[in-house]
């Protein structure tokens, strides 16, 4: 993942776009939410150099300096209005678009993100019948749409996937024709294609539950973590580990498979090839064994249509109970082994949680080591919701863009006159 700048400013413009780079960095890691003067007091920058870089960055139609945070309460509002009066630097209504998509097995959702973290959620697809190609085909042909509706204001799509990712391709993917696929490759040709445009910006793919967890280390609970283990469950389980907010990926970028581990005591053969593994017990596949249905459609929606039912019908509130015990028994595990300061939820796992505290609490307890139950790490819901994925998918866009290179390639888009 890219994060930061690509090295040290040697030059007058190179110190230039470099901090032009940071502020805007600044701006959206705030959501739109800091003054001038405390964005200037953050980058240690001369008052003077904030003003001439906030002049320039809204000049290019990057951001808009607004007279104070939209969402700020009123009593912040007049405090900091006191004395000489900052603005708050915040997204320009014509300033970048990142395009993100939450591609599942079964579904698919795509969002528009602007500077600041604001979204909207422009489709939503069930596979239906159809096959995953077609599905991905699809996906680009509701690229190109928005491509077209934003025009030059996209500057990159990121796509969160069900797979562990090499090199943009999916290697052990829940759909077999989407075994080695480059999602990279195959959304930016058909949707450029379909757009009759050129590439407006880099397609870059992630594993699902690992932007999950980098959107909640940037915009949720797991903000300000040192250390953090985050864990997403939909049709199976993955997570990551953050340290310092930066995802933990591995050797070769495929850390935190921790559904195909062992970590619930089950013998049934899993998909991936092993046995025994978590997230036949603890994801939406267990939830729907135990409660004695089958996989038809969209399985998150069959899960959290169990998950309700759970108060008033025995059947499911016995497979809530199994499944909240199995996802305690595997988060303690993880954390004897990973030493979390914090333990974030996602997807299903935020669910389950949530439905059944007591259950999922009393196994993780019961599976940590005792030196650990004194000061057990707490389990936080995600506060995003289902807009944690495409949060995350959308990060990899802004990651690119918010560096000296990226704003290099920024052209302002003409604003459409009556």
């Amino acid at each position: 993942m890219v994060r930061r700048d690509e090295g040290a400013a040697t030059t007058s413009a190179e110190l230039r776009a470099h901090n032009l780079a940071r502020l805007l960095r600044a701006v959206h890691d705030g959501a739109g939410q800091l003054t001038r003067a405390e964005l200037t007091r953050q980058l240690s920058l001369a008052r003077g150099t904030a003003t001439v870089l906030v002049r320039e960055l809204a000049g290019r139609q990057l951001i808009e300096e607004l007279p104070s945070p939209a969402d700020a309460p009123a009593d912040v509002r007049v405090q900091r209005t006191r004395g000489r009066p900052t603005g708050v630097p915040s997204a320009h209504p014509y300033g970048p678009v990142a395009l993100a998509v939450d591609l599942r097995d079964d579904s698919f959702t795509l969002a528009a993100f602007e500077l600041t973290g604001r979204s909207d959620v422009l489709d939503r697809q069930d596979r239906g019948t159809g096959s995953g190609t077609a599905m991905l085909a699809d996906v680009a042909a509701r690229l190109a749409i928005r491509r077209r509706q934003f025009g030059d204001r996209v500057i990159g799509i990121g796509v969160a996937v069900p797979s562990p990712v090499s090199g943009g391709a999916m290697v052990q993917p829940t759909l077999s024709d989407w075994q080695d696929v480059d999602v990279s490759a195959f959304l930016a040709v058909l949707a450029t294609e379909a757009a009759q445009a050129a590439s407006a910006g880099p397609v870059l793919v992630g594993n699902d539950a690992t932007l999950a967890g980098l959107a909640e280390a940037r915009r949720g609970v797991l903000r300000g973590v040192s250390v953090a283990l985050h864990l997403h469950v939909a049709t199976g389980i993955g997570g990551v580990l953050l340290a310092g907010g930066q995802p933990v990926t591995g050797a070769h970028g495929s850390a935190g498979e921790f559904g195909h581990m062992p970590l619930a005591g089950g013998r049934d053969p899993c998909r991936c090839g092993s046995a025994g593994c978590w997230e036949l017990d603890a994801g939406a596949r267990g939830l729907l064994r135990a409660a004695g249905l089958g996989e038809q459609g969209d399985r998150m929606v069959q899960a959290t249509r169990v998950i309700a039912a759970a108060a008033d019908d025995p059947g499911c509130a016995r497979a809530l109970a199994r499944v909240a015990g199995a996802l305690g028994r595997g988060i303690g595990a993880l954390v004897n082994a990973q030493d979390p300061e914090v333990v974030g939820l996602s997807g299903l796992a935020a669910a389950v949680y949530q439905a059944a505290p007591d259950a999922v609490r009393t196994a993780y307890l019961a599976a940590l080591m005792r030196f650990r139950r004194l000061r057990p790490p707490a389990l936080l819901p995600s506060t995003l919701g289902d807009l944690g994925t495409l949060t995350g998918a959308s990060e990899l866009v802004f990651d690119a863009f918010l560096t000296p290179r990226g704003l290099g390639a920024w052209q302002p888009p003409a604003r459409k006159t009556a």
